[in-house]
């Protein structure tokens, strides 16, 4: 008999929690921390616009004659991407799931950094709202002092967190005011113990779902989002730093069982990172190896790419295709207290070492071919203590 389980929440559950959440801050907060990501759409009207702004974004693709091609792609894309949302519950739970997490990492931060405190979080979505400057203007009018740019993507990519930091930059230069709060950014964690530990609770726990008799025998498949080679060969640093997650989850696991980095998301006819994640599934059947563990290793909560595309088109559709006998998603890291706790230390520790950014950001690409990158990583690490 084949065995499914499904990461699915119920979104509009998810949604009435975020709803009651109480306001955290009776006075002016003197640290804010900036929660950036791509961000997904509530609504199905929602979509377009989504991706809309996505398919215009330079920092994440280049296309040409980008400002009709753009809008092109993303009406005809509309109607498909909102049938996928439609069976997931009508919209991305991100939002919610990053109230959440951003609730529990501000509490345990007004504890455990009083000098700082109080704490409050914002959230700057990419491509839907509240969009990066949106929540930068709020930021200035509640009179935040200092300002942490909180990439949500523990593994940088310049199409990602790099895109997050350029709409930054892209806001103050566009305005003759300097900054009125001092900026900082925590631009990668991928190795963080907590994240580590969080990743390994996660995966220990799905395995044990397994019939004891076949737990040996499943292959866990780690599952991040795929990058053009065109990006990578340019010295994107993301397939490393998703190589080293991996690598310290499974030495927290002891390596318990074997395992492969795939790759998902693939779009276009152009050369991606792989292997995809679908052939591999089917690859791995073909050769007998029916028992597999799908963990969504570049995402901090569910979303479109863990509900439907890895519940509903390679846990259902293609797992019955090919004739899989048990596969199993780890749960996302969602509402796990343990990952508050991850999201604060990190915070903790950044604010502690008084730097600007990591090294690791002031380093270009070698064969970067975007001019903002260069300024974006001078406007942050030319930020003062």
């Amino acid at each position: 008999m084949r065995t499914i389980s499904l990461g699915l929440v119920n979104f509009s559950v998810c949604l009435k929690r975020a709803a009651r959440l109480k306001p955290f801050f009776c006075r002016k907060p003197k640290t804010g921390i900036l929660m950036l990501n791509m961000g997904g759409p509530e609504k199905l009207e929602d979509v377009h616009d989504f991706l809309l702004r996505l398919f215009m974004d330079t920092d994440l693709m280049q296309l040409p004659v980008q400002n009709k091609l753009g809008p092109f792609i993303a009406k005809r894309r509309t109607p498909k991407i909102q049938e996928q949302y439609s069976k997931i519950g009508g919209g991305s739970p991100i939002k919610a799931w990053t109230t959440m997490q951003g609730e529990g990492m501000v509490k345990l931060l007004d504890e455990m950094c009083p000098e700082t405190a109080p704490h409050k979080f914002y959230i700057g979505f990419r491509y839907v709202h509240p969009l990066t400057e949106e929540a930068i203007e709020q930021m200035e009018k509640d009179g935040v002092e200092r300002a942490v740019a909180f990439t949500q993507y523990p593994q940088y990519s310049c199409s990602t967190t790099g895109s997050s930091l350029n709409a930054i930059y892209r806001y103050y230069s566009s305005r003759s005011d300097r900054p009125k709060m001092r900026w900082s950014v925590i631009d990668r964690w991928p190795t963080h113990p907590l994240l580590v530990e969080c990743f390994a609770e996660h995966v220990g726990n799905e395995l044990e779902k397994f019939p004891a008799e076949k737990r040996d025998d499943v292959v866990i498949l780690f599952s991040a989002h795929s990058l053009p080679l065109s990006v990578v060969n340019r010295g994107d640093p993301y397939p490393q730093e998703v190589g080293a997650t991996v690598q310290r989850v499974m030495d927290r696991l002891g390596h318990c069982n074997p395992y492969r980095l795939v790759w998902q998301s693939k779009v276009g006819p152009m050369a991606w990172l792989g292997p995809q994640t679908d052939e591999v599934i089917k690859g791995l059947c073909q050769r007998g190896k029916k028992n597999l563990l799908l963990v969504p290793i570049a995402f901090t909560s569910d979303h479109i790419e863990t509900l439907h595309e890895l519940d509903i088109e390679y846990s259902q559709i293609l797992g019955e295709e090919c004739g899989v006998e048990n596969i199993r998603r780890a749960e996302s890291l969602n509402g796990n207290p343990l990952f508050f706790r991850a999201l604060a230390d990190l915070v903790q520790s950044h604010l502690k070492c008084n730097e600007p950014c990591s090294r690791q950001l002031t380093l270009r690409c070698p064969l970067c071919v975007n001019p903002t990158c260069a300024q974006t990583k001078a406007f942050f690490a030319g930020q003062k203590p």
